[in-house]
């Protein structure tokens, strides 16, 4: 008996040293899935285009510019032709429990409420972007779709609404160096097919020069009140795991490219001088805990809060409190021993 009560607490460092390794072993799961996520890059042929016939949806609700956005992405990113009301009234209820401000119903979902949903639905790498200049912003936006081939969400009319980019042409590959210019862009907007008025919004996949996207992706500002990031350009980008290495670029393709030869014929956008009806996203805020970005533009602020506590550090911390238990049932043996003794 006494040989057992001495070998209990080795059995128990044992098993708690085991419990830390499996959390640690879990926590390095989450990362390799990531990671197995991020194929090679395709060859640069001066441009991406990821939208596809059949992947829009109009919003079915004035309120569900955001829900919208998910199901549009989620269609692009996983080959599906999801158009129905009960998806995007899910994803609508999901994200406004997100919300980084209490909100009312009217004012829709904020820009945290949407990176949840896009992280939960779509794929874990989206985080929350202020950027402090519009070529900042779009930098880093096409950068981010190029290195990971997923779409950057947008809030425009001052946060008044959300588009998705899906695609871009730049005079070298953003993947491979910083020193590119952007000539166009890819927009989708989910109010087209309900309301199409001073350029709210376009046909799916239409082509925007930069100056033309500028009347649109705007600051933000939230009338009723103040918020964080008031004044700057609020994006939800695909941030890779780790930088990664470009594939050598080839020759830029001609106007004809495969790539975006489906596309849209370029718009000729109204001035953005009116905003989208006030009962759409109406709140995009951001999230109160930034840290620096890694990739370029340094002047970005990315947010890398996670959505709950992750299984690896509820598995480590059942570990921890394992091993403050060890020291009590040795003192407890020790004791007991002791007791023998006497």
């Amino acid at each position: 008996m006494a040989s057992r009560t001495r070998n209990g607490p080795r059995l128990l460092v044992v098993l708690a040293t085991m419990a830390v390794a499996a959390g640690l072993a879990i926590g390095s799961v989450g990362a390799a899935r990531v990671a197995a996520a991020e194929p090679a890059l395709a060859a640069w042929t001066g441009g991406v285009s990821l939208y596809r016939e059949g992947t829009f949806t109009t919003q079915r609700s004035w309120l569900w510019c955001t829900a919208a956005g998910v199901q549009i992405v989620r269609n692009i990113v996983d080959h599906e032709r999801d158009h129905t009301t009960r998806g995007q009234r899910t994803y609508f209820e999901w994200m406004r429990e997100r919300n980084r401000y209490d909100l009312p119903e009217s004012a829709g979902v904020d820009p945290a409420g949407w990176t949840a949903g896009l992280r939960h639905f779509v794929d874990d790498r989206y985080r929350l972007v202020s950027s402090p200049t519009f070529d900042a912003a779009l930098r880093s936006a096409v950068t981010r779709l190029r290195q990971t081939n997923l779409p950057v969400a947008l809030t425009v009319s001052h946060g008044g609404h959300g588009w998705i980019l899906t695609g871009f042409r730049a005079t070298a590959d953003p993947a491979a160096t910083t020193t590119f210019t952007v000539t166009s862009v890819r927009v989708v907007g989910p109010l087209y097919g309900r309301q199409s008025k001073n350029g709210y919004d376009m046909p799916p996949n239409t082509k925007l020069t930069p100056t033309q996207l500028k009347r649109f992706f705007t600051p933000w500002k939230y009338d009723p009140k103040p918020m964080v990031w008031d004044g700057r350009y609020v994006s939800i980008q695909p941030v890779p795991a780790k930088p990664r290495a470009a594939v050598a670029p080839t020759p830029e393709a001609s106007p004809a490219s495969p790539a975006l030869a489906t596309a849209t014929p370029t718009a000729s956008p109204a001035p953005a001088s009116r905003s989208p009806s006030p009962s759409l996203l109406a709140a995009v805020v951001p999230s109160t805990r930034p840290t620096p970005v890694e990739a370029p533009p340094t002047s970005d602020v990315v947010d890398r809060v996670d959505e709950g506590a992750p299984l690896a550090l509820v598995l480590m911390l059942a570990a921890l409190a394992a091993v403050v238990g060890i020291g009590a049932v040795a003192r407890t043996a020790r004791a007991r021993r002791g007791t023998d003794r006497a």
